[in-house]
């Protein structure tokens, strides 16, 4: 197809990614979702190579993978990688022709695209360290703040999967053109199939060498607690540096398989987040029957409010006891449970793969 002709419906999105985090599981679904729709995706990886599990689960989904190994923006001194990247990401555009480049990221949202071209926000430095940290980013941060903006300014739209995330971008950078909510969603949920029985276990899964994940809180009151706690996830970070925890039993990086039999056994999830834009991990927890016990933070309020257990991210004898709590009471536990279940049938990966592409739809429009 020529550039000049594309078709009112997208039949082809490029997008970018990484393979770092819950963006991959994310573009993953959703690419798998579209291409039942009729569209299909060609994901660019850029960072750490996807590993011999993922490619087969892009491949199975129908998704075609290119990669190469640019550090990405919110890594230590990115910039001429992430000009490379740029440079990479045109060719990939002049060569495949797509009707919509799909950005995972921000800063090649200002690169001079031929197709229209949005951006979601899965996260942010700003946004990440004001919630971590407690104050805004320091001035070492200054030249990602200026590539961020200028990617949100330059974005034909831009999108955050709750409203949480968007009013984070807008205090951190001003308010883009133009914007629009689309809550994330998976296949872990949408099935009336019934949660397994439940084992007297807590789980809880995530980036552990990402302080927003708040791990560390887990980790200091498990031992108080009569049912043992598993925690999966890498410990490693991108820059090699590793993150060692005492008092949980570590499962470590997990296959999607292995990981949702772990959630299909686990009675209680715990994730005491001080940042987290959406929650994949939580919404799977969810579905599969698990008692929420979360961070007291706006984005997970908007999802999960009136369906899960709050606790103050820094406040760590309200998280024991708020598990502990849960524990004595299985009655209370399972309401919490059925609670959850449901508010997760309504993040169907149907429906946001319905609503991207409504979004493709008025960007060739």
């Amino acid at each position: 197809m020529l550039h000049g002709d594309r078709p009112a419906t997208p039949r082809h999105v490029m997008m970018t990614a990484d393979a770092v985090g819950g963006v991959w599981r994310y573009s993953i679904d959703l690419g798998a979702a579209l291409a039942q729709r009729g569209v299909r995706t060609t994901v660019a990886v850029m960072g750490p190579a996807p590993d011999e599990a993922q490619r087969h689960e892009a491949d199975r989904a129908g998704i075609t993978i290119v990669d190469r190994p640019y550090r990405l923006e919110w890594m230590d001194e990115p910039w001429q990688d992430v000009e490379r990247a740029g440079t990479w990401l045109l060719s990939l555009e002049r060569a495949l022709q797509p009707d919509v480049v799909h950005l995972n990221g921000y800063s090649h949202a200002a690169l001079p695209w031929y197709a229209p071209a949005m951006v979601v926000a899965h996260s942010c430095v700003g946004s990440w360290w004001r919630a971590v940290k407690g104050s805004p980013a320091p001035d070492r941060f200054d030249t990602y703040r200026a590539w961020v903006r200028r990617g949100l300014t330059a974005a034909q739209l831009v999108v955050a999967p709750t409203r949480a995330m968007l009013d984070a971008l807008h205090r951190e950078y001003g308010p883009p053109a133009s914007s629009r909510v689309i809550a994330n969603g998976c296949t872990a949920v949408g099935s009336a199939e019934p949660p397994a029985a439940k084992e007297p276990l807590i789980l809880a899964a995530g980036r552990l060498w990402d302080e927003g994940k708040n791990v560390d809180a887990v980790c200091s009151v498990a031992a108080e607690w009569p049912w043992p706690v598993y925690v999966a996830g890498d410990q490693q970070a991108p820059d090699g540096g590793e993150r060692r925890l005492a008092g949980v039993h570590t499962l470590g990086r997990l296959t999607p398989t292995e990981l949702g039999m772990w959630r299909r056994r686990a009675a209680i999830y715990v994730s005491p987040a001080r940042y987290e834009p959406f929650g994949l991990s939580i919404l799977e927890a969810a579905g599969a029957g698990c008692a929420l016990v979360l961070g007291d933070i706006p984005s997970l309020r908007e999802n999960w409010d009136g369906a899960a257990v709050f606790v103050a991210p820094d406040d760590r004898a309200a998280l024991r006891a708020g598990v502990a709590a849960l524990i004595a009471d299985a009655p209370r536990r399972a309401e919490i449970a059925r609670q959850g279940r449901e508010r997760a049938a309504a993040f169907t990966i149907d429906r946001a793969a319905d609503a991207y592409l409504r979004a493709y739809q008025d960007l060739v429009s």
